[in-house]
């Protein structure tokens, strides 16, 4: 039935509305030695209930659900996301056997798309050797916020992600598998594979997360 489909409606001012039944699960990265995030670990779901809300303000004592701080704190939620599609936005940085699209507007700095010794826009140039091009291939793939995409023969690749929401730990939310998000507003957010949402209260670019928790040190 259409009533149970996955869902995540935007409260005005207020929280996440999750329904549908979706998977809420806790996803932290793995780090080197050197401080880079190297892949995901995924942790066991936590809530599967059919109807759940999630703080977006930043002040619940109860993260990642709300508990009404929203309102206490008169929580500003107005919303700024760039409402023309990724392939609107996007640049493209081709190479060899691969095209590497880019839009910084969805960045959230999770750092996935680089290391100590380069990153994915310098490693387009010299995806000729398919070492190279596999390793950007897979650092793309781990971007949460889908910032950074990949097309292969003009097809866009993603990677197969499950229809659940997920905790960054001290970041963002981030929903996967092309679950339908619906602005306080009304209008629909872009459906894609992962978006990542602001759970800080801080992001200029609300509901989508620009990085801002890090600048904020929020915790959660």
């Amino acid at each position: 039935m259409a009533g149970d489909d996955p869902k995540l409606k935007v409260r005005p001012d207020g929280p996440y509305v999750v329904s549908g039944s979706v998977p809420l699960r806790v996803r932290e990265p793995i780090m080197s030695e050197h401080g880079e995030p190297l892949t995901w670990r995924t942790r066991e779901v936590t809530e599967r209930g059919s109807t759940y809300t999630l703080c977006r303000c930043g002040a619940s004592a109860n993260k990642p659900y709300c508990d009404g701080s929203h309102a206490r704190i008169g929580f500003d939620g107005t919303e700024a996301a760039p409402t023309n599609s990724y392939e609107q936005r996007r640049t493209a940085y081709p190479g060899t056997g691969i095209e590497v699209l880019d839009d910084r507007d969805l960045c959230v700095h999770a750092g996935f798309c680089g290391n100590r010794v380069s990153n994915v826009w310098k490693m387009a140039d010299k995806t000729g050797d398919s070492i190279v091009r596999g390793q950007v291939m897979a650092m793309i793939e781990r971007c949460p916020s889908g910032a950074l995409t990949y097309e292969v023969e003009g097809a866009p690749i993603e990677p197969d992600l499950p229809v659940e929401v997920s905790v960054i730990p001290d970041g963002p939310l981030w929903v996967t598998g092309g679950v339908a998000i619906e602005r306080a507003d009304g209008a629909p957010v872009e459906v894609r594979n992962r978006v990542t949402l602001c759970r800080c209260g801080q992001s200029s670019t609300k509901p989508l997360c620009d990085g801002s928790h890090k600048e904020a040190g929020f915790t959660g």
